[in-house]
């Protein structure tokens, strides 16, 4: 699965993939983070992407001509079965559920984060394919929004995950009903007065199924 991610602050994302499981996977190539800085598409001799929005108000808007010649790269150089999602607080919630859709359905995923007030509508319009958000708030920008969709991909994705079994039977997936997973517990058996349920130390599989099936949330 690649990744590109256009951005203003290239530094955001590489500083979310460079630890643990995800820099695993990159260098394993099961994954691929390509970032694109917006700026560098500028025509403009300062570089500037941004500009006041017509009507007035608040704030600035990125601007059209950087964003469309880094879509139109990013296009030109993505996998054929690619999308390109702008993070915006006005898109569709992410759930779990998009999110395993992403994974089979596409072999990269081009992800365009504004900033400020947000990007031209003409863009949104007519250049992206689909709008996400994280949730009914307001961030400074698109960057946490496209970490979440890379590490949630991700971590679907076969090898990536240590067990290949983590992903399966966990928190909102299809094998719980898309419940929240059941309570977990490991050594010791006491602590501090605290015990572990004991029928997760009886060795009855069968018995454990039923409790975990009757603990979620």
């Amino acid at each position: 699965m690649k990744f590109t991610v256009l951005t203003l602050f290239p530094n955001i994302i590489n500083s979310f993939f460079t630890e643990s499981i995800l820099k695993r996977a990159q260098q394993e190539k099961k994954i691929t983070i390509n970032i694109l800085n917006i700026r560098d598409f500028s025509k403009n001799k300062h570089k500037k992407v941004d500009d006041v929005p017509y009507g007035g108000g608040g704030g600035m808007l990125l601007t059209c001509q950087p964003l469309f010649d880094a879509i139109k790269q990013s296009k030109q150089q993505a996998y054929k079965k690619h999308l390109i999602i702008y993070l915006s607080p006005t898109g569709k919630k992410i759930t779990q559920t998009k999110i395993e859709k992403l994974m089979i359905k596409y072999e990269e995923l081009i992800l365009v984060c504004g900033h400020y007030e947000g990007i031209d509508q003409r863009i949104r319009d007519n250049y992206i394919d689909l709008e996400l958000s994280l949730g009914d708030y307001v961030l400074t920008g698109g960057e946490l929004g496209a970490a979440v969709i890379i590490d949630a991909v991700s971590r679907l994705i076969p090898n990536v995950l240590g067990d290949k079994h983590s992903f399966l039977e966990e928190s909102f997936s299809k094998k719980l009903n898309r419940k929240k997973e059941y309570p977990h517990y490991t050594r010791p058996p006491v602590f501090k007065g605290l015990k572990v349920p004991e029928i997760l130390l009886s060795g009855d599989h069968k018995k454990i199924k039923e409790w975990r099936q009757k603990n979620i949330f």
